[in-house]
């Protein structure tokens, strides 16, 4: 992955985007599929594990912008 600047709210919000877009493109074929072929149950897990992804990498990029004391 590049290395990208943020320097303001609008920067980061741009890369939230792209990165969630990402994630969806990546992971979002598996929800597809549970959606098509599996239990509600399983779509649940599967749309679950894919919020969370992209809820774990917002996070990590947001730690990173708070200042350390």
């Amino acid at each position: 992955m590049d290395s990208v600047t943020i320097e303001n709210r609008s920067d980061f919000a741009q890369w939230a985007i792209e990165r969630a877009s990402a994630i969806v493109a990546d992971q979002g074929g598996n929800l597809a599929l549970a959606a098509r072929d599996e239990s509600d149950e399983k779509v649940a897990d599967t749309a679950n594990a894919l919020g969370q992804a992209i809820v774990d990498v917002l996070l990590e990029v947001f730690d990173g912008l708070v200042p350390q004391d």
